[in-house]
This record gives C-alpha cells, structure tokens and sequence, in this order.
C-alpha cells in the first residue's frame, strides 16, 4: 500500500510558464519547496501518484516526507493551485519545510458531530456551518488533522464560536492571537470570535410564519374596514 504521507518528487532546473506547461503535458506537476531558511527548490511531482495522496483529507494537515532525488524532507503542504474547470487536474504546489523548534501556521479541516442529536435540531432546527475550517499555530509535533465540534449541547438559535472550541495542547487560533479589541461590553464579543456553526429555524418555516402574519394582519384590517 502506498504511504500516505510520503510523497516522491524530483529536482528540476528547467523553470518558466513554458517549463511548467510541458512538465504538466508529460503528466508532471511543478511544485516548490520553501522555509526554514533554506533556499527554495523547484521540483516535480507525478501528478496520479500526488492527486491519489489529496483524495485523503488527512494528506492536508500533516506532516509529510516529501522525498527528492532519494533525500527525505519534512514539509508540509502549504499552497495548491488546482484548474478553474477540473478540481482533478493540478497546476501547482507548495511545501513548507518544517523545523520541530518553530511554530507553524496550518489551516485545519472541523468535523461537526452530534448533530441529529443536538437540542435546537430535536426543536425543529437546522444546522448551519458557518465556517469549515480554522487557522491554528502550533509546533510541528503538536499538529491535529482536524478538530471536532460536538453540536449536541446547541439549542435553538444559538451558535458555538472560535472561543469556545476544545483545542489540542499546544495549539492556539490566530484568529484570537490579535489581542482583545478595547471598550468591549460584558458579555460582549470581540469581531474576531466569529461564530463558526449555529441552529435555527428553517427558512421555509420562517415564511410561512411570515405570511401568517401577513394574512392575519390583512384580515384585521378588514374587519376594522366593515
């Protein structure tokens, strides 16, 4: 079985638009491999072997062994380019090498759980995800392939927000990292702590709760007319 989280490339020196052009045409990707002051090093990728690694959502947040010309390095994928018509075709990649003393900052995939079992869906409601992934910062080890956000406790128009979620040790949003915004009211939210799931009415039921309204009032208005 292939290894996930290793992925073969080789060095290539040929670089330009018509570099890359030809590369994709013999079935190549152009990738670029940064960080760690390092120099940057152009290389590329076969692009089955490399699409069939991406059909696992754990291939984006993790470390990977990005081996070239036989030389392992621990990176992470940190850009993909993919074409405008054809999710399956890639145009380009980026790798971050990564350092075990630095901290990182990663983008990470939410699994929602306990959604048919949450009381504002047992009320009626529906769930809306408002965002479907976080920016972290952590060091290398300390990495999660995602994090999970249990909607079971949430009620009916409520939401759950970047404050509130359990994290990983180690690991800290960025979107919080900017410092508490000044002259907030108790129990009031900074701008930054967006809500990222909340439960509420269906639309559907909502118009039509809506037109009620608006046929009750008219009737009203009828009788005040006679």
């Amino acid at each position: 079985m292939e290894n996930l989280f290793e992925v073969h490339a080789e060095t290539r020196t040929d670089e330009g638009k018509g570099a890359s052009r030809r590369l994709r045409h013999a079935g190549k990707v152009p990738a670029v491999v940064y960080g760690t002051e390092k120099k940057p090093v152009s290389i590329s990728l076969d692009h089955n072997q490399f699409i069939r690694h991406l059909a696992e959502e754990a291939f984006y947040a993790h470390i990977l062994t990005l081996v070239i010309d036989g030389k392992k390095n621990q990176v992470v994928l940190k850009d993909l380019q993919r074409h405008p018509a054809n999710d399956n075709k890639i145009i380009h990649a980026d790798f971050l090498r990564v350092d075990a003393k630095h901290e990182m900052t990663m983008t990470i995939p939410l699994h929602f759980t306990n959604e048919e079992k949450s009381v504002g869906v047992k009320a009626g409601g529906q769930v809306a995800h408002l965002m479907s992934e976080v920016e972290i910062t952590c060091l290398p080890k300390d990495l999660p392939e995602f994090i999970e956000v249990d909607v079971a406790k949430l009620g009916m128009d409520e939401s759950i927000h970047l404050s509130e979620l359990t994290l990983p040790k180690g690991v800290s949003l960025t979107a919080l990292s900017h410092g508490q915004e000044e002259h907030l009211e108790e129990g009031e939210r900074s701008s930054y702590d967006q809500a990222i799931v909340s439960i509420h009415e269906p639309r559907v039921a909502q118009v039509e709760e809506e037109d009620a309204d608006v046929a009750d009032d008219a009737e009203e208005a009828k009788k005040d007319e006679e």
